[in-house]
């Protein structure tokens, strides 16, 4: 037997989530089951568990998390992969677990030098920032202002943008100003007159926006910079009928963007160029706790789970 955490009602984390034994899962052909030494806590875990995300009880009890790393334990003869190869599991179903099981389209083979807590932790997060700038075609001719750079997905969006020779000027609080200035970015703080602290910041007038955070002030200053068609977020859905775009893997383009994004996140990962910072660490039955911490006010970087 093995542990597996779900949600056994919808509520808060620590009312909510349990662990049961379960059987370790078999294979089929091209299916793959990991051990995992690692799964990455994301804020959407926490919103499916709070049913802010939809509270049908027939899923329940639901499962949780998204990515994981680990060794393979079995594999389908038609998988591809063998029994001892380290990967990453993403997307996941039910990766807060020892053991997970995924088609072997979700699993990819970990690079050398890239360790467990930042395999897992790094594809939800980097497959959201490569969508965005794939979205908006970011190019080395752009200014790009990006609302929330300090945070797991706007870090990999300023990398990835100053990467391409794009200029990029990016919000966050000040305790965070001298890790912007260390990805490449131009750093502003959202209290304030925003919209004129980025315009006294931007050396060229700002050709794009990135917005991770989703809140009014963030797109108002947006759309008072550039045309609505030029920002593209991830959270503002509520925001919409303003003409901007929000991507969430839900359009074949969007899935198209994350997939190819996977093989360049894990290489650059690997190579240094994205960092990965781990917040903190959790057993796997705190995954309770992790869900509350992440939830709230917390270290830059992500949490795990460690089964």
């Amino acid at each position: 037997m093995a542990r597996k955490i779900v949600a056994a009602q919808y509520g808060e984390p620590t009312d909510s989530v349990e662990v049961i034994d379960v059987p370790v899962p078999e294979p089929d052909a091209d299916q793959v089951v990991v051990r995992v030494r690692s799964a990455g806590v994301n804020p959407f875990d926490a919103k499916q568990v709070r049913g802010q995300v939809g509270a049908d009880p027939d899923k329940l009890p639901l499962p949780l998390g998204g990515e994981a790393a680990g060794v393979v334990s079995a594999a389908g003869a038609d998988s591809g992969f063998a029994v001892g190869d380290e990967v990453v599991v993403y997307p996941a179903s039910g990766a807060f677990a020892d053991y997970v099981i995924a088609p072997s389209s979700n699993v990819h083979a970990k690079p050398t030098g890239l360790d467990d807590d930042a395999a897992a932790a790094l594809l939800l997060a980097g497959v959201t920032a490569a969508d965005v700038l794939a979205t908006l075609g970011v190019t080395g001719d752009d200014t790009l202002l990006v609302h929330g750079g300090a945070g797991a997905v706007g870090s990999i969006v300023t990398a990835r943008a100053v990467a391409a020779g794009a200029t990029v000027i990016a919000t966050a609080s000040a305790a965070n100003h001298d890790h912007l200035r260390a990805l490449g970015a131009v750093p502003v703080s959202y209290r304030g007159d925003l919209e004129a602290a980025v315009r006294a910041a931007a050396p060229t007038p700002v050709t794009a926006v990135a917005d991770t955070v989703g809140t009014d002030q963030a797109i108002d200053v947006s759309l008072a910079l550039v045309p609505a068609e030029r920002i593209v977020g991830i959270a503002a859905w509520g925001r919409t009928d303003d003409g901007i775009v929000v991507v969430g893997g839900g359009t074949e383009e969007s899935r198209r963007h994350r997939r190819e994004a996977v093989p360049g996140l894990l290489a650059d990962a690997a190579a240094g160029r994205i960092v990965v910072e781990i917040a903190g660490e959790f057993p796997l039955e705190r995954a309770a706790d992790a869900l509350v911490a992440i939830s709230g006010p917390h270290p830059r970087g992500k949490y795990v789970l460690h089964p």
